[in-house]
């Protein structure tokens, strides 16, 4: 019989097939994506997926609109320039976006097993998709 993976196997799976999402989310036919706070452009193998609350709170750790493509320097060493993250998500969203995805963040949320595994099938089928449209590896 097949080991089950653990929970902390199959959150890590989940951060990497989701964060290859958001990026090619935002792309070009030609893989090109600009950062969502600085507008540097780049090809979205390079670039990160930046998170307006922090990926510690599990309630938004997955949250389409919490997760934006960023630029190394933005995400890593500006620690993910939050305020124009902030401002950026009330433009692209609506006002009061940015202030309801902290209040999101902060209730409490467990991700079970099932639902791990749902949401890594839907996110690879979504790439997939997503690559095959934009005609991009």
């Amino acid at each position: 019989m097949k080991k089950k993976k653990t929970i902390s196997k199959l959150k890590k799976e989940l951060d990497q097939i989701f964060s290859i999402y958001i990026r090619i989310r935002e792309c070009s036919d030609t893989g090109a994506a600009v950062c969502f706070t600085c507008g540097k452009m780049a090809h979205y193998k390079t670039l990160q997926n930046g998170h307006f609350q922090s990926r510690r709170f599990m309630a938004t750790r997955f949250d389409e609109e919490n997760c934006q493509v960023q630029c190394v320097k933005c995400n890593m060493y500006s620690q993910g320039e939050q305020y124009k993250f902030g401002l950026a998500l009330d433009v692209k969203y609506g006002e009061g976006t940015a202030e309801e995805l902290e209040h999101i963040s902060r209730s409490i949320l467990k991700i079970s097993r099932i639902d791990y595994e749902e949401k890594i099938s839907y996110y690879k089928s979504l790439v997939d998709k997503l690559k095959k449209e934009k005609g991009i590896e």
